[in-house]
């Protein structure tokens, strides 16, 4: 029997899942990537011998990547090579004034206590509560297809039904009082795209991730991981082709038939989309889409960014692997991303220095500084505001720190709301997805099939699980996994 052909619509982390477990299944899998690279948003920038991953940058959930290359038989070392860091990260309130979140529990406990006195015990029920959220929200939620609100009933999450209805700031500032603390606590959360008031309690598992599995670093960056798929896809038979922007979806009597880019036309007998999902619909006729522009339009995004790649000529021993700038109010901030959506005053800020792990990324004596700052999506967007934030990150290092970065710059490039639109046809210029608020889980998320056309399916941040590089490779295996199980129906 001739093999079934597949198409998928991008190159990032849920787009060369689903093609791994396609073409495990026995399908001819070609991916089509608009870009000069495949990897999508873990794309590398490469001047002058200094390498800078140009999205991901935070490897947590480590079994998640486990797992993905364990469906093959292979073992994430026989592709790339971790380090867990330690310390994980470090958190900036102000001059001299800054908490290190240790690789070890025990040792964040102690620090807790140390901070504010009988935090200890709470911060250890806090922590073992978000281990057990987390085993069930990998057993028996973030697996499913989000087809059916029955997905989400089983004996642990009816137990845990209260936390679906209170938030993580509700739970976090139960206990602990320090302001420095909660701020710790409520960090993680915007890896999920919305505020802590918004977010439900259950989701403190991503506490488990940071505080139980660590933060680890994937050595040559996020574009080694996205690059050691690749592999393992050709090792599949997967093909893959660049510089080929879809323009258009082509369908008959009710299938997806062809897929036409600017220089070829690809035929298909099923397709699937990890491109931006609101994207994708475009290059559908207007009665084929499964939502309207109002319905992105209302739906809660999670931020976009001002994103910084820097080249230093100096190192910079000051700081850390990863810092979290959170010298300003953290509250003030989100409301300037999410309920009045302007640019932000006094923002806080992400800084990256991966060099001190990994020096083979620049040149000897040199450090890269990757720099984020989060903020709405639609925003007006320049060069001249670009400038204008990367002046107050280095003020506010300069203040926090005592060293003056500008002297020291060799080169500097932005990337913005802007851009991710035109390089990634980011909806809106997200940076990271639709936002996990109760509204926007599972069955009330963009659904992965079409409801019209019953060869086109959908994968990515966009979609169930939820945004975030462990969710995306999830998100690739939920697709594929629903669409092997309803073959018969969908051929």
């Amino acid at each position: 029997m001739k093999m079934k052909k597949v198409v998928i619509i991008g190159s990032g982390f849920s787009a060369i899942a689903s093609a791994c477990y396609m073409a495990k299944a026995g399908y001819s899998v070609q991916v089509l990537e608009k870009n000069e690279q495949l990897g999508g948003r873990a794309s590398l920038l490469e001047i002058e011998g200094f390498k800078f991953d140009m999205g991901p940058s935070w490897y947590w959930m480590p079994d998640i990547f486990e797992s993905f290359f364990a469906d093959f038989g292979k073992k994430v070392s026989d592709y790339y090579q971790l380090q867990k860091l330690s310390p994980g990260y470090r958190v900036i309130f102000g001059k001299d004034d800054y908490i290190d979140i240790s690789d070890e529990p025990e040792k964040i406990i102690a620090k807790f206590e140390e901070v504010e006195p009988g935090s200890g015990k709470h911060l250890r029920k806090f922590m073992e509560d978000s281990r057990k959220n987390y085993e069930i929200a990998m057993k028996d939620l973030v697996y499913n297809p989000g087809k059916s609100l029955l997905e989400l009933v089983s004996v642990e999450t009816a137990v845990r039904l209260p936390l679906f209805v209170q938030n993580i700031s509700q739970t976090v500032r139960k206990n602990i009082k320090n302001p420095k603390l909660q701020s710790i606590l409520e960090f993680p959360v915007l890896f999920l795209g919305a505020k802590p008031q918004n977010t439900p309690a259950f989701y403190n598992f991503m506490n488990h991730a940071d505080f139980g599995l660590g933060t680890w670093y994937p050595k040559g960056g996020f574009n080694a991981v996205a690059l050691g798929m690749v592999k393992l896809a050709k090792e599949l038979g997967v093909q893959f082709h660049i510089n080929e922007e879809v323009t258009k979806i082509e369908t008959e009597n009710n299938k997806a038939r062809r897929v036409i880019t600017t220089t070829h036309i690809f035929e298909a007998d099923l397709v699937i989309s990890g491109a931006d999902y609101a994207h994708t619909e475009k290059l559908l006729q207007t009665d084929q889409k499964n939502y309207s522009e109002e319905y992105w339009k209302k739906k809660v995004f999670a931020p976009s960014s001002f994103l910084y790649y820097v080249a230093f000529d100096k190192k910079v021993p000051e700081l850390q692997h990863h810092n979290l700038f959170f010298d300003t109010d953290f509250e003030h901030h989100a409301k300037e991303i999410y309920d009045t959506p302007k640019l932000p005053t006094k923002p806080l800020f992400y800084a990256n220095f991966s060099s001190k792990t990994d020096p083979d990324l620049c040149p000897e004596g040199k450090e890269i500084g990757f720099f984020l700052i989060p903020v709405a999506v639609d925003l007006e967007d320049s060069q001249d505001i670009h400038d204008r934030y990367f002046g107050l990150i280095m003020d506010r290092i300069e203040k926090n720190i005592g060293v003056d970065l500008r002297q020291s710059v060799l080169f500097k490039k932005s990337f913005g709301v802007q851009d991710f639109k035109e390089r990634y046809n980011s909806c809106r210029g997200n940076a990271y997805g639709l936002a996990n608020t109760l509204l926007q889980t599972s069955i009330l998320r963009p659904s992965i099939s079409n409801k019209k056309i019953k060869n086109l399916f959908y994968t990515g941040q966009l979609t169930v699980p939820g945004p975030g590089v462990p969710p995306a490779l999830i998100s690739g295996k939920v697709v594929t996994d629903y669409i092997i199980q309803h073959q018969n129906k969908i051929f």
